[in-house]
């Protein structure tokens, strides 16, 4: 094993941002309990905005970003890992406090981990990571607060992005009628073949709309925020139930109350970040049993870390569809 490896740097140096390839040495990692080698990772928007200097995601410097990770355990300080063990890490603060998947190591605590679930490797793991463990959330928020199957259509927001892609898939194999929303055309056949029943235009969300509309969703998984929001939420049925997650399409709710007490419209807020390890272990067997293989590849890109920064600007830009794995190479 070489005693150095690369890895994306972002720094901040007399007020100037900086990011580069650096090769780094295993001094240079924090002294958490468990050093894994990074074979995968991947890159979310949260990502895009880190390496990208926007919305001020990282919380000191120097940062190695990525949110997401997986790999095999080469040394372990905690009896719950041995040298071998196949594991994935993702949220947690991983890349934005902690020095996260950038890298071709990384040491971690072992609370952020959790052993590979069955029917996954690294790469596939990666290509659902935080996208899909935030999907798997919103559907279980659905579920939880009765949105069933026979409930009626599921509409999902931003579509054609990862979390919104997975979220189509995960609600079609489960037996929902999805509708989904893209401001992309030329995924309406790309989204049908997810399991949209439908696909609707961005422009129909682009404004607040009225305070409520004509009732039409019994569930929404929002990766939007905005006025998308509060235009789903006006359509929503009496006692369904929005999952929101994203703010791409913005931070702000300028809506009314009327969805909520008029028609009794829950707004589950959705976090990925700060879940117990007992919800990881949980959601991520689940997720894996229900996105096919074949279909999460085909919904796959595939780049390496000098290819980083053009993806970052192309996912702010709105010019990516699905998801994308970033493969280490030391």
């Amino acid at each position: 094993m070489s005693d150095t490896f690369r890895a994306l740097v972002l720094d901040r140096a007399g007020g100037q941002f900086e990011s580069g390839i650096r090769a780094l040495s295993f001094s240079d990692l924090p002294g958490y309990p468990v050093l894994v080698r990074v074979s995968d990772s991947s890159m979310n928007y949260k990502d895009a905005l880190a390496v990208t200097d926007r919305g001020k995601v990282i919380r000191s410097f120097p940062m190695v970003p990525g949110i997401d990770l997986a790999g095999v355990v080469v040394e372990s300080a905690d009896p719950g890992f041995r040298p071998g063990d196949a594991v994935l890490a993702t949220g947690c603060g991983i890349g934005e406090e902690h020095w996260g998947g950038y890298a071709g190591f990384a040491r971690l605590k072992p609370e952020w981990i959790i052993p590979m679930p069955p029917g996954l490797d690294a790469r596939r793991a990666m290509a659902l990571g935080t996208a899909g463990f935030t999907a798997m959330l919103c559907v279980e928020a659905l579920e939880l607060h009765g949105v069933a199957p026979a409930s009626g259509e599921v509409l999902v927001t931003g579509a054609s992005g990862g979390v919104g892609s997975i979220a189509v898939m995960l609600l079609r194999n489960l037996g929902y009628t999805v509708v989904a929303v893209s401001g992309k055309p030329d995924m309406t056949r790309r989204l049908k073949e997810l399991g949209a029943s439908e696909v609707l235009p961005r422009e129909a969300f682009s404004d607040a709309g009225k305070p409520l509309e004509t009732a039409r969703w019994a569930g929404v998984v929002d990766t939007v925020g905005g006025s998308t929001l509060v235009r789903a939420l006006a359509q929503t049925k009496l006692y369904g139930c929005v999952a929101a997650c994203g703010n791409a399409g913005g931070a702000t709710l300028n809506g009314t109350v009327f969805p909520f007490i008029l028609r009794g419209v829950t707004l589950a807020g959705i976090s990925s970040v700060n879940q117990p390890i007992d919800v990881r272990l949980r959601i991520w067997p689940r997720l894996a049993s229900l996105v096919p293989a074949k279909t999460l590849e085909e919904n796959t890109t595939e780049i390496n870390l000098n290819q980083i920064h053009d993806y970052a600007t192309r996912i702010l830009a709105g010019a990516i569809r699905g998801r994308i794995v970033v493969r280490l190479e030391d």
